[in-house]
């Protein structure tokens, strides 16, 4: 299973290097040679694609690698650590598009229209929803963070290209500040996008614990035991996209040590059943019940 999680999320790595490779070229040059600010904006926005599509084939070979003496849980979290550097970039640049938007606005800067602008804008959504549809099964597959950094952007990529058609076809009738207006645009979503992809990285580089409903279901996992008369202090803290979780339970005092760990150690095979479970280790502490 993980050696298909990590073909599958390569196989996507290099789809989206190949087909930002190819979008950047025709963007950047339609795009300078008319002028278009828009387009402009769209070529570098395909440049940052081709990083995170970079990042993503680099972070998924790391994480891939199995535990050892030195990394007890493996390598995971090497898919948010590129994650993280993924959503930096994005937001340096959408930071430098947004000012050069700005001021292209503000100078009221025209740019010469070509039914190039129009067909490089048709083929960009065409190849981005495909890549958004493969990248998007192979994330519903997998549930990795890298896959869906990568889907994400590729639809928001298909929705910020459809609004640079839109301004380019505006200016058929004379309307070019719509061009700069989208720029703008382009980067705010860019900068919204990277923002949401850093802080979810962030989160589980500083260890968030685990979801409370993924809580409760382990809760209720103990509860189907009749031996188990309580249990308490589930602490975890996550290992690449799954987590390790500890906690304790309490059995009647008089329970011989074999049945009592023979009770934790089938816990702990239900709990790491879950999507969500990497690893489960469940403390048994003796109490009386007279």
């Amino acid at each position: 299973m993980e050696n298909q999680k990590y073909n599958d999320i390569k196989k996507a790595g290099i789809a989206g290097i190949l087909g930002n490779i190819f979008l950047l070229v025709i963007k950047a040059l339609v795009g300078f040679i008319s002028h278009s600010q828009s387009m402009i904006a769209d070529s570098m926005n395909s440049a940052s694609d081709i990083l995170a599509s970079f990042m993503t084939f680099i972070g998924n070979k790391i994480s891939s690698e199995p535990k050892d003496n030195d990394h007890n849980f493996g390598h995971g979290k090497a898919e948010y650590l590129f994650s993280l550097f993924i959503s930096i970039t994005m937001i340096l640049l959408s930071l430098k598009l947004l000012l050069d938007s700005i001021s292209s606005l503000i100078n009221k800067s025209h740019f010469e229209f070509s039914w190039f602008l129009v067909i490089v804008c048709i083929l960009t959504i065409i190849t981005k929803f495909l890549l958004y549809i493969y990248t998007k099964s192979m994330f519903k597959k997998h549930n990795s963070i890298l896959l869906k950094s990568n889907y994400k952007d590729h639809k928001n990529d298909c929705i910020v290209t459809t609004f640079t058609l839109i301004s380019i076809l505006f200016s058929l009738i004379g309307i070019y500040w719509i061009d700069g207006l989208v720029g703008i645009g382009i980067s705010i979503w860019i900068l919204i996008t990277g923002f949401g992809i850093f802080f979810e990285s962030y989160n589980v580089l500083m260890d968030v614990s685990l979801d409370e409903q993924t809580k409760e279901t382990i809760m209720n996992l103990a509860k189907e035991h009749d031996d188990i008369k309580n249990c308490y202090n589930l602490y975890s803290t996550p290992v690449g996209y799954k987590y390790f979780v500890i906690f304790t339970i309490a059995v009647d005092g008089q329970m011989s040590t074999y049945e009592s760990h023979k009770l934790a150690n089938h816990l702990e095979k239900d709990v790491e059943a879950l999507e969500k479970i990497d690893k489960a280790v469940v403390h048994v502490h003796p109490v009386n019940l007279d």
